[in-house]
Parts: structure tokens; sequence; C-alpha cells
């Protein structure tokens, strides 16, 4: 009989913390790691832009330590709608805007807003943490399994069979963790598919509402676009509700700024859900993002840059890959399209390694660690199957110096496998 919560017995422990714990030991040790594995930038390679960190500091400097209002502060939640107007296209009053330390807060705030125990959650794998969204507020999952022929993305008729009764949809797009970007005609399906289901639903009966993560949709690259469900379509704005921040955008994970976009009757309980659990942006950092995000030009010339150096480290690991492909090596990877992260295909299980064969994928994992001193994230961290043969690299740490002796080694462990 268990002296816990069912929630907290439930619960079940990150893959990516256990890769981060047994690489920050080997490091401490005193090995040289290649860790690609978080979803973080370096800040001594990737830097806030030096006006946002200007502007912190100044309005720390201004005593700025209070508590934040609960929905945020006014003058950020104008900025906001500004920005977003510019992005995307889109107009959200004050009033339709939630502030908040983070993308995290909102995502659960949305979950417990949305979903009762046993309603339906769908969402494709892999994904980040939609599992553990959905299992932290009982729901009942509906996992979509993605391919790399669509991008890693749910298809219109992969969802079709499932929206009937479903109480949410989660899309993250650009996607975490494969760096793919949504095709505007998926995503205009899927919104039909969830108007349709909508027009159906009649009197009380909740409707089915989109969690739309875009925190990456400024970090895309070459020919790619993002493409936001309410600017295809403009009856979604009843629906969707829209995860943002500058988190990723800006390099500026540790700041601790986002925001949520959707109907004000969800945003309002939103809010009210935050205003318990004390999850506001600090007084200090809303300043100061007010204050940037309307300075375009500063804004431009930051993303140029950033995007530039994002870019030029996925493509040169994705050349070298695609070379090692070439020579007949069993590596595979899918050009870089958006955000920090490229999904590199590793079907190793079966090789022989050091005369042992890789029953496992979790083995193939740490035999990528200790033969090249690769630490990448495997699929399975994101809901997709124990056997997935695919794995998230993220550049945010990479030292681009580096990526050549990186590539060396993993090239030579791949040979060595039988």
């Amino acid at each position: 009989m268990s002296s816990l919560s069912q929630l907290a017995e439930s619960l079940t422990g990150s893959e990516i913390v256990r890769l981060g714990n047994e690489i920050s030991r080997r490091v401490q040790q005193g090995e040289k790691i290649y860790n690609y594995t978080i979803g973080d930038f370096d800040p001594e390679i990737f830097p806030l832009p030096a006006l946002l960190e200007e502007l912190i500091i100044e309005s720390y400097k201004q005593k700025n330590t209070s508590y934040p209002p609960a929905d945020g502060l006014l003058e950020l939640r104008d900025a906001v709608s500004k920005f977003v107007q510019k992005n995307d296209g889109i107009s959200y009053s004050t009033g339709e805007i939630q502030i908040a330390s983070g993308g995290r807060p909102l995502i659960y705030g949305l979950f417990k807003t949305v979903v009762d125990k046993d309603d339906k959650v769908i969402y494709a794998v892999p994904s980040w943490n939609n599992n553990h969204y959905t299992g932290m507020n009982l729901g009942k999952h509906c996992m979509i399994e993605a391919f790399p022929e669509n991008n890693f993305m749910p298809s219109v008729e992969d969802l079709r069979p499932h929206i009937a009764g479903a109480a949410l949809l989660c899309l993250c797009s650009p996607q975490n963790p494969t760096g793919t970007v949504m095709s505007k005609e998926t995503m205009e399906g899927i919104c039909d598919l969830i108007l349709e289901e909508n027009r159906k639903r009649t009197g009380k009966e909740k409707k089915l509402y989109l969690l739309f993560d875009q925190m990456y949709s400024l970090l895309t690259y070459g020919n790619t676009r993002h493409y936001h469900p309410v600017a295809l379509r403009p009856e979604m704005k009843d629906y969707t509700i829209t995860v943002d921040g500058i988190s990723k955008t800006f390099a500026a994970t540790g700041v601790r700024v986002g925001w949520a976009t959707g109907p004000a009757n969800v945003i309002a309980k939103i809010r009210a859900l935050l205003s318990h659990m004390g999850g506001w942006a600090p007084m200090a950092e809303q300043k100061a993002a007010a204050r940037f995000l309307v300075h375009t030009e500063s804004i431009d010339a930051f993303l140029a840059q950033f995007k530039a150096g994002l870019q030029d480290r996925l493509e040169t690991i994705y050349d070298g890959i695609i070379r090692m492909k070439d020579a007949g090596l069993p590596i595979d990877c899918i050009t870089p399209q958006a955000g920090i992260y490229l999904t590199i295909k590793l079907p190793l299980t079966g090789r022989i390694a050091n005369g042992k064969p890789l029953e496992t994928q979790r083995e193939v994992t740490e035999y990528l660690l200790n033969s090249a001193r690769l630490a990448i994230v495997p699929f399975y961290a994101f809901g997709a199957g124990n056997d997935s043969p695919w794995y998230r690299l993220s550049v945010g740490t990479c030292v681009r110096s580096e990526i050549p002796q990186m590539l060396a080694l993993l090239e030579q462990a791949l040979k060595e496998l039988q």
C-alpha cells in the first residue's frame, strides 16, 4: 500500500536527467564528453542579446524586485501583442495574453484547465513532455507514432480516427526533439479536423482545444517556413492556446519569460491556476523584456547572427553524417530545418561491439558515450518506442572547433562495429 499520492507513485524519471547525471559524473572524473543532450545554450558561445542583458541589469538597479501582477505586466503583454502581430500576423488583446516563468507553467496550467481525469489527450511521439503532462493530469494517453516521411509530425489521417471525444491535441512546430516543421497543408488539414469536431459538440459539451508550442518559431533555416494555425484558419482562435517566449529565440532559457495567447476565458483560468502556483516571471525580467521586444532592429540583428551560428553547426554535423552514410556506415540524418536540434538515425542494435551484441537502444546509447564520447538523447526519452533508432542532437552548447574531432570519433566507433 503506497503512502504517497497516485500521481507521485505514477511519475517516471526523466531519461534526459539520467543521462545528464551520468555525463556530469564522467566529466567530473576528467573525461572529455561531447555533450549534445541538453536543449539549452552555453552563454559563452551563445550569449543573451546585448540589449536584453543591459535592460535586465538596469531593471534590477531600478529596484524592480516586487511581485508582478498575476497576468503579467501590462506593458509586457502589450509588447507581446505587438511582437505576435509582427511575427505571426495575429491580433491578441492584452486580456488574451498570460505571462509566466517560461513555457512549462503555461503548459501545465492549460492541461489543468481543460483536461479532467480520463480525458483523451492526443499527441505525437516523439515529442517533448506531452506524455508526462498527460500522466500528471491523469489524462488518457492517445499517442500517435510519427515518422520521418512526414517530418515526424502527425498527419491528418493519423489523427482523424482519434479526434472524437478528445479534450486536447498537442502540437509543436518547429518540433522538439526533431528540429522539423509541420507543412502548411498538414497544419490546415488538422485545423479543419478540429473545427469540424467542435461544430459537432453542442450545449455544455467541452470543446477540443489545441496546444500549439512554437518556442522555436523564429529559428527556421533556408526555405523552411513556420505556419501558425490561427494565421491559416482564423476560426481556430477560439480553440488554440499558443505557448511561446524568449527562452529559445533569444538564448534566454534561464531568464524565464514566457507567454500564452488564446481565448480570454481559457487564459483567465490559466491565470487563476498560476496565481496559486506562483509561476510568474520575475518583475525585473518582465520590465526588461517589455522594453526589448519592441526593439525590432536590435532583434533582427541578433537573430541574423544567432541563427547563422546555429545553422552552421547543424549543417556541418549533418554534412559529416551524410558523408559517413555515403561511405556505407550505419547512420542517417534528417536535413536541418529549424530550432537547435539535429535528428540522427543510428540503427545499431544487433551489431557486435567489443565482442558483445548491442541488444537494446539503451546499450547503443551507452556505446556511443563510451566509444565516441558522444552524448545524445534517444527518442525513447520523448515517448517513442524503446527500439526507436532515432536520436536528438542539440547544438546549443556545441563548440564549433570541436566538431571535426567529434565526427572523427563517431566515425571510428561505427567502423569498429561488426
